[in-house]
């Protein structure tokens, strides 16, 4: 009897494992991003100036090559009806490209180095620190970086009397959401990368093409129908309707469209961005 009894306890049910959470969750985010985000700051504080002067002097090159350069033989463009020297019509564009490279660089190349490479964000997580913080820190971070360079190479420009529209202010603050929107795109690639070199991709097949299709360097109105319809739902482009009309001290037109293409982005791109890399932990 007593047998009996204990060879069915011993062979009794297994207690079924619970699902694991689906990786396209909701974001469970809380404030404890900001230590990572502080973190991040005070080791990039001691490189700061080597940082400042490689994020700037790239685009300064372009605007005085370019601007000046070009702006010589080009001499006006129309926007809208409205003829702008060139050298005004290249600023409001670089200054976009500028936040989507500063932006993109630190969310790929640093971020990969402090995920994979270094292994920070497994340190961080023996804390009470969960991965949707880091990333979300990390997305942060990638923004504040990309303004810091903008706002930088606004006062160049404010020197150099490109110009001086009290609206500049608006348009920082639409650069901070340009910031952001490719940063979160761009921790998608950190998400799926192995190494170094699945970086060229992004930069090669994606970035590069919108440089020359969002009115940075000319007007869109030259490109044929068919690629200005493609264009036109690029995050660069609608960053660059936003920001060319307040350079030149007007209200962009339909602003709320190209807001809300670059919310959509920067929304779906982080949720993404978040999927994959709990994807990639979990793994």
């Amino acid at each position: 009897m007593n047998t009996t009894t204990t060879a069915s306890s011993a062979v009794s049910p297994e207690t079924p494992v619970p699902p694991s959470p689906s990786v396209w969750r909701a974001p469970e985010l809380s404030m404890r991003w900001w230590p990572v985000f502080l973190r991040n700051l005070l080791v990039w504080r001691k490189l700061a100036l080597p940082s400042l002067i490689g994020n700037i002097a790239e685009p300064l090159i372009w605007l005085v090559a370019f601007g000046y350069g070009m702006g010589a033989l080009v001499g006006q463009v129309t926007v809208d009806g409205t003829q702008v020297p060139y050298i005004l019509f290249l600023a409001s564009g670089s200054i976009c490209m500028s936040a989507m490279n500063a932006a993109s660089f630190e969310a790929l190349y640093s971020a990969f180095s402090r995920m994979h490479v270094q292994k920070t964000w497994d340190g961080i997580m023996n804390a009470p620190v969960g991965l949707d913080d880091i990333v979300l820190a990390e997305m942060l971070w990638a923004a504040f970086k990309s303004i810091f360079t903008v706002t930088a190479i606004l006062f160049v420009m404010l020197g150099l009397g490109i110009s001086h529209s009290p609206k500049l202010i608006v348009a920082w603050m639409v650069l901070i959401g340009c910031g952001i929107t490719f940063s979160s795109v761009a921790l998608i690639f950190n998400a799926l990368a192995k190494g170094y070199d699945f970086f060229t991709y992004y930069f090669t097949l994606f970035m590069t093409p919108m440089m020359f299709l969002s009115g940075v360097f000319f007007p869109l109105e030259q490109l044929p129908s068919v690629v200005r319809a493609v264009a036109a739902w690029l995050p660069l482009t609608n960053a660059v309707a936003l920001v060319r009309p307040l350079f030149m001290d007007r209200w962009p037109e339909g602003w709320w469209v190209h807001a809300g293409v670059l919310v959509v982005y920067a929304v779906v791109a982080f949720w993404i961005a978040l999927a994959l890399t709990r994807k990639r932990f979990r793994g």
